[in-house]
């Protein structure tokens, strides 16, 4: 089993969340200054300053002590989550013109939205570079063999299959199949196939295996058993790497979306989500691994990233938009009071997820098996 070090996880935690939470908020931070929004402060982190600075504009950069977010506060925001300050009207109409809640609606949601698009866009850049310079899996979906009694074996799946789609899905190279499938165990779907130049559409229900890593961390995914003919890696023409990466992105985007799907119908246990801790561990063994992985689950992260906080959930970006959604629809903000209780309502939320997350890390580092053990 390989080992790593315990300063390892704090500085590759920091390598990865650091810079992730840098991009997503500078992508509020420039849309606001080309939209005429003054910044007061531009924070990576929480808590008391560690160090800072006002650059000439009048904008204070700042470390926080605690590296778990970050934010920017505009000028005319009472907090960091953009609630507005009461007395953001009473300014001299000049310095109002500045201020985030001065502006239309469409500027407001376009410096909000900005956030995330710029982790996606961080993430698709990154993947490129990768498939430009690194390679990328370009592996045809067709099946070099299949596992005598898997799930594609008792369908009728034979090697030299091509594979088209899963559930309307379409596979354009091997590695899309584990995309598709890894995250719905016992889920019949229709795998649409080619062979001898015709179609047929076969039925088959993916089958859960377990399996160890070198950093003995036991993961569990659906499988419908088949390998790959010979693999192929390679180099994809600079001018493609975009458009591959997009593709890489959004793949991930909608498996994300799924499972997002899975945990709210009761499909998938609240056991599977992790927070902080358990990034901290993944990046940490990551590192050890070399800096293509660890840019590589930098890119992961970012994804992540950017979808969590376009979910319509007060506090987070979505959320916002949400609002404004409405604002936009009405002609009119909500009512100040429904938003302050969505923003008490999202904050709870928020608070009560930290902790589960926080109780799966801690349950998968076996912290919770031990006390049984000392207990018992």
């Amino acid at each position: 089993m390989s080992s790593v070090p315990y300063w390892l996880y704090v500085v590759a935690f920091l390598l990865v969340l650091g810079p992730l939470v840098f991009v997503h908020e500078y992508g509020h931070y420039i849309v606001g200054r080309w939209c005429g929004v003054k910044a007061d402060t531009f924070s990576i982190g929480f808590g008391r300053k560690i160090l800072g600075w006002t650059d000439r504009r009048g904008t204070e950069w700042k470390i926080g002590w605690l590296p778990l977010g970050g934010y920017v506060q505009f000028a005319g925001d009472r907090d960091a989550v953009s609630q507005p300050d009461a007395e953001w009207q009473s300014l001299p109409s000049e310095e109002r013109s500045h201020t985030f809640p001065a502006q239309p609606v469409w500027k407001r949601a376009l410096i909000v939205a900005a956030g995330p698009v710029t982790n996606f866009l961080f993430a698709i850049l990154i993947l490129a570079g990768f498939a430009a310079f690194v390679g990328t899996p370009t592996t045809p979906a067709v099946v070099g063999a299949v596992i005598k009694g898997s799930a594609a074996d008792a369908a009728g799946l034979r090697g030299g299959d091509r594979i088209l789609s899963v559930d309307g899905r379409m596979m354009e190279v091997f590695t899309d199949i584990p995309m598709a499938v890894a995250h719905r165990p016992g889920e019949t779907m229709d795998v649409r196939i080619e062979r001898g130049g015709q179609q047929h559409t076969l039925r088959m229900t993916p089958r859960p295996i377990k399996e160890k890593d070198d950093f003995g961390n036991v993961t569990e995914r659906a499988v419908i058993g088949i390998a790959p003919g010979k693999r192929v890696f390679e180099t994809v023409p600079l001018a493609e790497a975009p458009l591959v990466a997009f593709r890489q992105t959004a793949q991930i985007v909608r498996q994300t979306v799924e499972v997002l799907g899975q945990l709210l119908t009761g499909n998938r246990s609240i056991k599977d989500l992790s927070g902080p801790l358990k990034i901290a561990k993944v990046s940490g063994e990551a590192a050890t691994l070399g800096p293509d992985s660890l840019i590589f689950l930098i890119a992961l992260i970012s994804i992540n990233l950017g979808f969590i906080n376009l979910l319509p959930l007060p506090m987070l970006d979505g959320g916002h938009l949400l609002f404004y959604g409405y604002e936009a629809i009405r002609r009119r903000p909500a009512p100040p009071a429904a938003q302050e209780w969505a923003f008490r309502f999202g904050f709870a939320a928020i608070v009560m997820l930290m902790l589960v997350v926080t109780f799966n890390d801690l349950a998968s580092f076996g912290l919770w098996d031990g006390i049984a053990r000392l207990i018992g």
